[in-house]
């Protein structure tokens, strides 16, 4: 059932990111279409493997900076460019680089906050930013980065070799990286459901 809901996913921000593409070819300065098809790119980076996801991460930052240059306070692109600077940043091994990725998603997190304080979201995002880099220097110390983004049979195994503790603490860490890719998802489905496309598939019954 995961794999057939992940399935449609795909398919559906596939969908979502060709429609942006035509709508952009007929109006480039549409801000809310460049936010969309941000939005679709960033969501789609998560099935790439880590050299593609980063490629298709930059592609979103480029289009979601392009948004904010038609509408510099559009509060949703700003905080989706914090999530691709925050992905970006966790695929970053070199701590350094990866801090500057993580201090210009904390800006864009406050600049989204101020621009809808009421958005609980926003707020979740910057305390979430203010741990980031504590928590890409543990996830790139085993190596989750890799794990996370698919990298082959062995993640299995190292997990493994840690002991339950650390095992625990990782799955918090998990959780944390997967929050940020799936905040960015369900501003994405709402988007893309504003702009008449077909309905996105329900989740599956908990």
């Amino acid at each position: 059932m995961d794999m057939e809901n992940e399935f449609d996913r795909i398919l559906f921000f596939e969908h979502a990111r060709k429609t942006a593409e035509a709508t952009y070819a007929k109006n480039p300065l549409d801000a809310d279409n460049l936010t969309r098809w941000g939005g679709a790119l960033l969501e789609l980076s998560q099935f790439q493997n880590v050299p593609d996801s980063k490629k298709m991460i930059l592609d979103a930052i480029s289009k979601l900076e392009e948004a904010l240059e038609v509408s510099p306070s559009k509060h949703d692109a700003l905080w989706c460019l914090g999530n691709a600077h925050t992905s970006h940043a966790f695929l970053t091994p070199d701590q350094d680089v990866a801090k500057v990725d993580f201090d210009k998603a904390a800006q864009y997190f406050e600049q989204a906050a101020e621009g809808d304080p009421q958005n609980e979201l926003y707020k979740k995002s910057l305390e979430v930013a203010a741990k980031a880099p504590e928590l890409h220097l543990e996830i790139h110390k085993h190596g989750f980065a890799q794990q996370a983004m698919g990298s082959g049979p062995s993640a299995s195994t190292t997990t493994k070799q840690q002991g339950s503790k650390k095992k625990k603490s990782s799955d918090l860490k998990y959780d944390i990286f997967g929050w940020i890719i799936l905040a960015v998802g369900i501003v994405a489905w709402v988007g893309f459901a504003k702009s008449h496309l077909p309905p996105p598939p329900p989740p599956p019954p908990r």
